[in-house]
């Protein structure tokens, strides 16, 4: 790792990555070894399944870039890791929604002066050389604008890491050949398909414009919502992004249950109504699901920021992917079946009952008037959803084909709904999709 942002030699990433197999074998031989000599086979297990993840997170961090996008992507994921293994993660996975080696000073100022001129000073009154957060593709730093009128306005300045670009595709694509690496930390959760959805959405992250221009819109919307605050946009480079900045706590700080129960089920509803009405006013979906991009502020509002994953939904959430929720909450097989059916979604051979077994749980927060999200629950349709030896998973599973701006949605519900569930919130959910979701009340 270099102190130049991203580490851009593609044989030296490949390699780190390649590095993680041989190191989960031979630590599984070398327990196994311990085992045989007496060793308690608990203990062997925990120590090997804690190094693993340390070694795992701390590869993922440090690569920054793609590597580090899936990091961030699988924390959001905690929830889903059995209980017997979930404490050794929990700290590495942590780490990665918040935290990369950050870039020198001298390559923030190259930055921004070639993407907002050789006087980028004199655009600030103020500037705060020590980032304030990090992120897979850039940093962020505290800094003053300057207006108009000689008057200061505080803002938060996104700057993308040297070669972040480069590096982003390179690197999803070797971890997609490693996807099965995955599967001891997360064995609930398809690892493969989920970098196959980053590669198509992420590569567009790298045009800060398109950030902005999308932030905009959300910003416009929802202005002077009592609920949530959208910061507004100050300037834009394809590689730098300037919007006001926000006092707050992140919402990850709350997750285990921490603070007022019902400040968290307030917060919880925020979120469910932001996923659900952004695509009804805008045609836009949030597609980053990470606890890191809500803040708390001051004022009882959610404030939500990073724009960069953005699905375009222009005639709102699917009718039919609302038709199939409502099919599926409310158990009916024979209706399910005939629809996936029609929509070609389900192959002739497969019946909508064992979708039903297989994924009908998750219908869950949509059966009840209020539902309460708990990690408890998560875990439970974790390990059944994805589990490889539930038949309905090897059959069911691949019998259903859904286009690819249906699989992105859900995967943004499932992503939500991990983050709700460590949250330990209950919300109204059935409510809101019956205001937002076209088609979901009259099914």
């Amino acid at each position: 790792m270099t102190d130049r942002g991203v580490p851009q030699g593609g044989i030296g990433r490949s390699a780190r990555l390649a590095s993680l197999p041989l190191a989960f074998t031979g630590r599984a031989v070398a327990g196994w070894g311990r085992t045989l000599v007496g060793a308690d086979s608990d203990e062997v297990a925990a120590a090997t399944v804690a190094r693993n993840a340390e070694q795992l997170f701390a590869v993922l961090g440090t690569l920054k870039g793609g590597a580090m996008k899936l990091g961030q992507a699988l924390s959001v994921y905690d929830a889903m890791i059995p209980s017997e293994f979930a404490a050794p993660y929990h700290d590495a996975l942590a780490k990665l929604q918040t935290s990369s080696p950050p870039m020198p000073p001298r390559d923030v100022h190259r930055m921004l002066a070639e993407q907002l001129g050789r006087g980028w000073r004199e655009r600030f009154t103020d500037f705060d050389d020590e980032p304030r957060a990090a992120a897979s593709l850039g940093q962020v730093h505290r800094a003053t604008w300057r207006g108009a009128d000689g008057g200061g306005r505080d803002v938060a300045v996104k700057i993308q890491y040297p070669g972040a670009d480069v590096a982003l595709d390179s690197d999803l694509r070797t971890l997609e050949r490693f996807s099965r690496l995955f599967a001891a930390v997360f064995p609930a959760l398809d690892v493969r398909a989920l970098i196959r959805e980053l590669r198509e959405r992420t590569l567009e992250e790298v045009d800060y414009r398109i950030e902005a221009d999308r932030q905009r819109r959300f910003a416009a919307e929802f202005t002077g919502d009592r609920d949530l605050l959208v910061p507004r946009v100050v300037a834009s480079a394809p590689k730098v992004l300037v919007t006001d900045w926000l006092d707050g706590v992140p919402l990850r700080d709350l997750l285990g249950g921490v603070g007022d129960e019902a400040d968290r089920d307030r917060y919880g509803h925020t979120i469910v109504e932001s996923m659900f009405a952004s695509p009804a006013r805008i045609g836009l979906l949030h597609a980053d699901p990470h606890p890191g991009n809500f803040l708390v502020l001051p004022d009882g509002r959610l404030g939500m920021i990073d724009f960069g994953a953005v699905a375009e939904l222009p005639g709102g959430i699917p009718p039919v992917l609302a038709r199939i929720l409502v099919l599926t909450a409310r158990s009916e097989s024979e209706a399910l079946t005939a629809l996936l059916r029609e929509e070609g979604f389900l192959a002739a051979d497969a019946e909508a009952a064992d979708v039903l077994r297989w994924v009908g749980a998750l219908a869950d927060p949509l059966r009840e008037e209020r539902f309460h999200f708990t990690r408890e629950w998560m875990a439970r349709q974790g390990s059944r959803v994805a589990n490889p030896g539930n038949r309905a998973y090897r059959e069911t599973g691949r019998a259903l084909a859904m286009p690819a701006e249906f699989v992105l949605v859900l995967r943004v519900l499932s992503g939500w709904m991990n983050i709700l569930a460590q949250l330990d919130c209950t919300v109204a959910a059935r409510g809101v999709a019956e205001r937002w979701v076209p088609g979901f009340a009259s099914v």
